[in-house]
């Protein structure tokens, strides 16, 4: 199939029925119907809806989907061939993968004897008319039938007359895509090529698939090969969802494909959102974004070495092997004890701060470097980097002053719950606030005597919230003495910054994260007015 002059590679999700099978993975109905429709936003060619007659909320799914309208994306149903000694008419997922009432069924039967025998408990010529029968059954009902081969690949190492005989029942039946699937996620790249190069010579007039699973880590290597090898649809689960380790990760396939195979996979133009797709499914399923994804990941085109800095300033395509825009990131300088002045100068830039001499870069870059030492990190905390500049340059106007905090932590018995009190005493412009808050922990408490002191002088206050309140120990060595250093999200709905705070003491060291976290809010209200 081509689009153009460039070669097409279909794009088939399994997220909804394979990625669901992952560890802590969980579709709300309503998010399901959303995930397809942005998958169909996305040009994604096929959309596994669920296992048919497996259980009620995949067959609500189907149910439901039916009423929707897609652009791109076919829908399709899953399910096995027909059970050993029972006939299609009268198998209940058989019937159950009509009842879906999608244009695609896909079956999966067995390809690996091991299977067949020991799974089963059949022989070699009732797993061939399981899969030709029920082939041949939903195609003679109007159905579009994928074949997905499974183990085929530990099948054929074992058997290969065997696992390609499958196929023959598969396709001599009427399925007009054959699927390979490397169940098992140990097969190694070299040999899902020369496997697939074979198959795709065998069958010339039908699609061949792949199915990678991540076992061995290789699943998108083994999806490349095997489009390098012949295949024209790769099956996958977005952020690499899955079964143990995970299934093929889209989010990393379909860029290599459409940038560095000249495969098209999706609608035109459509590749630039990807970032922001892969960051709304994992919103969906209630999963922390991994920051270090190929392509999509936070720090995918982020720079901290000095040397790369100033190679990327000079020309990007010295440390970058796509455009971070042609996927929807952007490109991050990191400050830390590693950087070099081009971080600096690159940062400050970001930042609006133009033409700062040489001296204030190298004052800058020493108090980072001090400042590391002591266990604060800045390559994620962007406002305390940008307060922390202000007072280097001697530009930071303090909004308050401190005179003292004290948190309290009450037990009254082993049923009862912790409850935290802060009392804060600051003073704003000459005049002294003192005020006190409750919460579930002590930095929950603090955040709210803070807050309740300030926010009648900066009013800008009262729409930050912190989204994530991480705590990492430094030296574990010294136990309860140890370092710690907080790191806190926040945002204003409109906007997202991260501060710093290290100290023995923990509250402290919160403490000193959430007054940076507030004042940043305070500074930028102030430039913008």
């Amino acid at each position: 199939m081509s689009d153009g002059t460039q070669l097409r590679t279909d794009i088939y999700d399994s997220t909804l029925r394979d990625g669901s099978q992952a560890v802590g993975i969980t579709f709300s109905d309503d998010g399901k119907l959303r995930f397809a429709h942005a998958l169909d936003d996305l040009g994604v060619s096929y959309i596994e809806g669920g296992y048919a007659g497996s259980n009620e909320r995949d067959g609500a799914f189907f149910s439901a989907v039916a009423r929707e309208t897609f652009s791109v994306s076919t829908i399709c149903a899953f399910g096995s061939t027909r059970r050993a000694g029972i006939k299609p008419d009268e198998d209940q997922f058989t019937q159950a993968l009509l009842a879906a009432e999608t244009p695609v069924c896909t079956i999966y039967g067995k390809a690996w004897m091991l299977h067949v025998r020991d799974v089963l408990r059949t022989d070699a010529s009732e797993n061939y008319d399981m899969i030709a029968e029920t082939v041949a059954y939903l195609k003679e009902r109007g159905r579009r039938v994928f074949f997905d081969a499974e183990h085929f690949f530990d099948g054929y190492a074992d058997d290969p007359e065997f696992a390609m005989r499958m196929l023959h029942a598969a396709a001599e039946s009427g399925a007009e895509s054959l699927t390979l699937c490397d169940t098992n996620g140990g097969t190694l790249p070299h040999v899902i090529h020369d496997v697939t190069a074979r198959v795709a010579s065998e069958f010339p007039g039908l699609v061949v698939g792949i199915h990678a699973h991540n076992d061995s880590g290789m699943a998108v290597a083994n999806s490349v090969e095997a489009v390098r090898a012949g295949a024209s649809l790769v099956q996958g689960c977005v952020n690499g969802y899955g079964e143990r380790t995970g299934n093929a990760n889209l989010t990393t396939l379909i860029p290599t494909l459409e940038l560095k195979m000249g495969r098209r996979c999706v609608t035109p133009g459509r590749l630039r959102g990807l970032r922001e797709f892969s960051l709304y499914v994992d919103g969906l399923v209630n999963q922390r974004p991994d920051a270090r994804a190929p392509y999509v990941g936070e720090a995918s085109f982020s720079h901290k070495a000095g040397a790369h800095v100033a190679g990327v300033q000079r020309n990007p395509r010295s440390f970058e092997h796509v455009p971070p825009e042609a996927v929807g990131n952007t490109r991050k300088i990191l400050v830390s004890e590693l950087s070099g002045g081009s971080n600096i100068l690159y940062r400050m830039k970001q930042l609006g701060a133009a033409g700062i001499s040489k001296d204030e870069v190298k004052s800058i870059l020493g108090e980072i470097k001090r400042r590391e030492k002591e266990g604060y990190s800045f390559e994620s905390s962007d406002a305390s980097f940008q307060m922390l500049v202000q007072k280097v340059l001697h530009q930071h106007k303090p909004f308050f002053e401190l005179e003292g905090f004290r948190v309290i932590v009450e037990k009254t018995g082993m049923q009862e719950p912790c409850v935290s009190e802060a009392t804060v005493k600051v003073k704003v412009g000459g005049r002294t606030e003192h005020t006190a808050a409750e919460g579930c922990g002590p930095v929950e408490a603090l955040d709210g005597a803070l807050r309740k002191a300030l926010s009648r002088f900066f009013p800008e206050i009262s729409d930050v919230v912190l989204t994530d309140f991480r705590v990492r120990i430094l030296d574990p060595e010294e136990a309860t003495k140890a370092v710690t250093r907080v790191l806190i999200e926040s945002s204003d709905g409109a906007s997202h910054w991260g501060t710093v705070g290290v100290s023995p003491n923990i509250i402290e060291a919160s403490w000193q994260a959430l007054v940076d976290s507030v004042e940043y809010k305070m500074f930028i209200s102030e430039k913008e007015n």
